[in-house]
C-alpha cells in the first residue's frame, strides 16, 4: 500500500492509501506506533479496500480525554480534558488534507480508536458531523461521567454503526473506575440500540493489552464492511 506522511500542528499522520478511488477513509488515532501493523492485519484478514489516516504524536492524556480526570495510580498523569481542541484540529485540519491526498471522494469517513483514543472516538461523534461510522475498541469507557454523557447527549449527526469491544477480564480490576468499563459500556450500547442504531458489540479473549493490534483491525474492518 502506497503511504504519505506529514505534519500538522506536532501530529504526525502516517496516510495509507487504498488502491481504488472513492474508497473509505479510517481516521485512527494511535498511542506510539504508526500503524503500519494495523493496516497490515486489515489486509491479512480481508477487509474492505480503504485509506487509513494514523495519527501519532498525540497528547494522549489531553487530547483524547473530554474533560479533567485525576491520575488513576501515583504514577500516572492526569487527564487534561482537550478533546474539544484536539476534535477541531482533525477537522479543520487534518481530515481535509487527507481527504485532499486521497483518490477520489471517500465513500465515508469513520473514527476509530483504542482505549482512551475509543473513547474519544465516541465522544467525537456526540460533539460533530464529521464521521458516518465509528470504532471503539476497549474503549475507555470507565472515563468519570461518560456514560452518563452519553445518555443526555444526541449525536449531532447520528452515525451508520458504532462498533465497540472489551477484553472479557478487562472488568476485572481494583480500581473503582477501571472495574466500571463492561457496565458503563453495556449500558450506553443498550441506550444507542433503543434509540435504533446499528451497534455492534462485542467481547475479545483476555485484559485491556492483549492483541491490540488484532482488536483494532477486527473493529476496523467491522465498520467498514
Amino acid at each position: 500500500m502506497k503511504k504519505t506522511v506529514f505534519d500538522i500542528a506536532g501530529r504526525r499522520v502516517h496516510l495509507y492509501l487504498a488502491e481504488e478511488a472513492g474508497r473509505p477513509l479510517v481516521v485512527l488515532n494511535e498511542y506510539a506506533s504508526d500503524g503500519s501493523s494495523v493496516v497490515r492485519e486489515l489486509h491479512s484478514s480481508g477487509a474492505p479496500d480503504a485509506n487509513v489516516a494514523c495519527v501519532g504524536g498525540l497528547d494522549w492524556d489531553g487530547d483524547m480525554t473530554p474533560w479533567e480526570c485525576p491520575p488513576l495510580t501515583p504514577r500516572d498523569t492526569p487527564c487534561t480534558g482537550r478533546a474539544d481542541a484536539y476534535l477541531d484540529l482533525v477537522t479543520s485540519k487534518i481530515l481535509p488534507a487527507a481527504r485532499d491526498a486521497v483518490f477520489g471522494v471517500p465513500a465515508f469517513v469513520a473514527l476509530a480508536g483504542y482505549s482512551l483514543a475509543g473513547l474519544f472516538a465516541l465522544y467525537a461523534a456526540h460533539r460533530c458531523d464529521a464521521f458516518d461510522r465509528v470504532a471503539s475498541m476497549s474503549g475507555s469507557l470507565w472515563f468519570p461521567g461518560f456514560a452518563d454523557w452519553v445518555r443526555a447527549h444526541d449525536f449531532v449527526k447520528a452515525p451508520e454503526r458504532i462498533y465497540l469491544s472489551l477484553g472479557d477480564v478487562e472488568e476485572r480490576s481494583r480500581h473503582p473506575l477501571l472495574k466500571t468499563v463492561r457496565k458503563n459500556t453495556e449500558a450506553v450500547v443498550e441506550h444507542w440500540r433503543s434509540r435504533g442504531l446499528d451497534v455492534r458489540w462485542e467481547l475479545n479473549p483476555g485484559n485491556h493489552f492483549k492483541d491490540v493490534v488484532t482488536r483494532t483491525a477486527r473493529g476496523i474492518a467491522a465498520v467498514l464492511r
